[in-house]
């Protein structure tokens, strides 16, 4: 079934996208991201010679993709896959995922299946965000690129990187960056023979030319990097919710890069980097807060004749140091 601007629409009426957005599922979008982009990037017109253009023809409900997503963090894609199996089966089949099924299964009625106990405070608190109207699929649907990445962040264990894959393989929306992807940026340096990897903060600006369509493009990067078979360990968080095929006959199962399916059947994925830092920032403040009191507590009282208390100031004082520093560190690979 097509609606009148001749959109695929396979979910029911109320969940159909706002005029203001074009999926990429649309008739004509891909041949026309195609034609910008060939006209804009010279070296991106190259790969798009060479390699069979994107399908998005696939949809399923935002919940259920996003669900998916949480479910398929840190596991190799056949691992997630049979977790996910036996909790749709819990859920009475995928029409079963709604809000109030997740929220009715335990901790240990889900930990049964293999869910961890992080991922089952992950899922509820999605439910709940659902429940209490902050999240709906109509609403997700409707919301505009910036909006949507503020909503989603808000999710417990849903991170930047997942919602830049949610919004290009479940909702097609035609203008996402992953920024955080490492495919996606060691592509791009291989594309402009950049002698570093470029940051994130830097992507913006390198691919300012592939707009409107720069997921089309991240996907002709991803097929690029394959191709390269240049090594990355890009943090995955996957969603098996198809919507773009690989080749004619090859399907996108999860809602990964296609460079990080094809590294996802090897090896152990990792949470994405922004929930990481987040982690760590937290643990940073708290443990440089604490020691922060210490000291001061410390000059209140110190006494400059005893023996040891100038050394007791410097270590300290080096501990906070330490912790700031490990944490500039690790943000800046993702900064």
């Amino acid at each position: 079934m097509k609606s009148s601007n001749n959109c695929k629409i396979v979910a029911r009426p109320r969940l159909i996208a706002a005029t203001h957005h074009r999926s990429m599922s649309c008739e004509g979008e891909i041949e026309n991201a195609l034609n910008h982009l060939r006209t804009a990037d010279p070296n991106l017109a190259k790969l798009i010679d060479i390699h069979p253009p994107p399908t998005f023809d696939s949809y399923q409900t935002p919940f259920l993709a996003l669900t998916k997503s949480i479910l398929y963090q840190q596991l190799a894609y056949k691992a997630g896959t049979s977790i996910y199996s036996r909790f749709v089966a819990l859920c009475g089949g995928e029409s079963g995922v709604v809000p109030a099924t997740v929220l009715a299964l335990t901790p240990q009625q889900l930990r049964q299946i293999g869910v961890s106990g992080r991922k089952t405070s992950y899922l509820h608190d999605l439910a709940k965000k659902y429940q209490n109207g902050i999240l709906s699929d109509s609403a997700i649907i409707n919301m505009d690129d910036k909006s949507l990445f503020t909503m989603l962040t808000m999710v417990n264990g849903i991170g930047s990187w997942s919602v830049h894959m949610f919004m290009i393989f479940a909702l097609h929306r035609p203008d996402v960056l992953p920024v955080n992807d490492l495919g996606i940026r060691k592509g791009v340096q291989l594309l402009y023979g950049l002698e570093d990897l470029p940051r994130p903060s830097q992507m913006d600006q390198l691919c300012e030319k592939w707009r409107p369509y720069r997921s089309v493009a991240s996907w002709y990067i991803w097929r690029f990097v394959e191709a390269k078979g240049a090594p990355t360990s890009s943090a995955v968080v996957t969603t098996p919710a198809a919507g773009m095929s690989l080749m004619p006959q090859q399907q996108l199962s999860p809602l990964q890069s296609p460079h990080q399916q094809q590294q996802s059947q090897h090896q152990p994925q990792f949470l994405d980097p922004m929930n990481g830092i987040i982690n760590i920032g937290y643990y940073t403040f708290s443990a440089t807060l604490h020691n922060t009191v210490m000291l001061y507590f410390f000059l209140l009282n110190v006494d400059y004749d005893k023996k040891g208390s100038f050394s007791s100031v410097i270590f300290i004082g080096l501990s906070i140091s330490r912790r700031v520093i490990y944490l500039f560190c690790y943000a800046k690979n993702y900064l």
